[in-house]
């Protein structure tokens, strides 16, 4: 049994929260214990993220304030670990003495022999993904992230995901099948597959996209209830995944597609692989086949050279699609990357108002769906008690964790948290819904 205490820190994606679990793991196996008081922390591990501004800032000042605390002398060890920390390595050893241990992105499985031997540690991007760890699991048990690539090919011109976790790497099905399988026996009922892009599965290991194949297995695991596939590149749809979305009773009918744009002359110096029109045509395909499909995007609005056209181009485009749900980023202009070179950098304020008006259209379409659903009866999983009162919060198949909405449901009847129940809609606040007890309705 080791004797010093670990606080960790996981910031960023849920790509970078299972990466965190699995040190998590890997570190209880050698005994250590944890704690949620960075006051009884003998070493703190941050696992860090840099996809935005916003993301990069914020790891930047957990490392501060977490280095103020081995300046007190409490603290023995500060360990900065993913994608902050494999793109800065030398400014983050240079500016922040305090940081003892660095772990690169391909190197968190070497997370406790960096503790034993006290120093950083690095792979080549491009080794094999992480696999068959026993994970310690964050986010309550009932719902669980599996991630089954590693890297990208994309290239997109604002991305720097290639260059801070390397290309695309499958993990192989036998072990996502068997860690599916372990997290399904320790009490997991939503499984959420998660890669920088999962519609390209398996393509480098098999040779062709095997995605399909995965979904089909991993639907005959004892247990879980509901498969929810996230970050799915729309060139990438092809009938074999739309067919297994629609046979397969434990997949969600819920797809999350990253198009980024709705504007061509945008879309191509992003450097994205489809058109409005692909779009279009690929976002019909999957409202024919699978009518209640729940279709959730992400935006970037000021992205360089946007002008007041290419943005109404795109709030057009937006009215047209009427996205079930819709995210929207401000253009983080990220430095090696094409896009930070590109003329006409938008202004902050530009961005911010632009990222409003597309959200004000949104939240109108996201009312009218909501308030479409009243009556409707649907199922729901149960995430928690409402504090003080006869309600509980709750997610349907339109809402993936930590993105999306809530269901309120009132009663005084106990649940808990990952039931399964049956709700009947009975209106709708905003992106949320409420709701009652199938049979507690009137």
């Amino acid at each position: 049994m080791n004797s010093d205490k670990i606080l960790f820190v996981s910031l960023g994606c849920d790509k970078n929260l299972v990466d965190s679990e699995m040190m998590l793991g890997l570190l209880s196996e050698k005994g250590y214990e944890f704690t949620d008081d960075e006051t009884e922390a003998d070493i703190i591990v941050i696992n860090t993220c840099c996809f935005i501004g916003d993301a990069k800032q914020e790891s930047i000042d957990t490392i501060l304030e977490m280095a103020e605390l081995k300046k007190s002398g409490k603290l023995k060890t500060l360990v900065v670990a993913g994608c902050l920390a494999q793109r800065y390595k030398e400014e983050i050893q240079e500016e922040i003495p305090e940081v003892d241990i660095i772990i690169g992105t391909a190197a968190i499985d070497e997370i406790t022999a960096a503790l034993s031997e006290f120093k950083n540690h690095y792979k080549e991007l491009d080794s094999a993904p992480l696999t068959d760890t026993k994970r310690i699991v964050t986010t309550g048990g009932h719902y669980a992230y599996l991630k089954i690539a590693e890297g990208c090919n994309k290239h997109c011109t604002y991305c720097i995901i290639p260059k801070v976790r390397g290309n695309y790497r499958s993990v192989p099905m036998d072990s996502l099948f068997e860690e599916a399988r372990r997290l399904a026996d320790g009490g997991v009922k939503e499984l959420i597959l998660v890669a920088q892009e999962t519609t390209i599965y398996g393509i480098d290991l098999y040779g062709k996209k095997m995605l399909s194949e995965l979904l089909h297995r991993l639907c005959s695991i004892e247990g879980l209830v509901w498969i929810r596939i996230l970050y799915c590149y729309p060139e990438e749809i092809d009938d074999d995944l739309i067919d297994v979305i629609k046979t397969e009773p434990k997949i969600c009918h819920y797809l999350d597609l990253p198009i980024q744009h709705g504007c061509d002359s945008v879309l191509k110096r992003m450097g994205r692989r489809t058109d409005s029109r692909e779009l279009i045509e690929i976002i019909e395909k999957l409202r024919r086949e699978i009518p209640d499909i729940c279709i959730r995007t992400t935006l970037i609005t000021g992205f360089p050279g946007e002008t007041d056209e290419e943005h109404k181009e795109l709030l057009s485009f937006v009215d047209r699609m009427e996205f079930d749900r819709l995210g929207v980023f401000t253009y983080s202009q990220e430095e090696d990357t094409p896009a930070a070179l590109m003329p006409g950098q938008i202004p902050d304020e530009v961005k911010e108002e632009r990222q409003a008006q597309l959200m004000e259209l949104q939240q109108e379409i996201a009312f009218d769906e909501a308030l479409s659903m009243e009556g409707r009866l649907v199922d729901a999983i149960i995430e928690g008690k409402v504090a003080d009162e006869d309600a509980y919060i709750a997610r349907t198949y339109k809402d993936a964790p930590n993105v999306d909405g809530f269901l309120f449901i009132n009663t005084n009847r106990e649940l808990m948290t990952g039931d399964f129940v049956k709700v009947r809609i009975t209106g709708a606040y905003e992106y949320d819904l409420i709701g009652e007890l199938e049979d507690e309705s009137a």
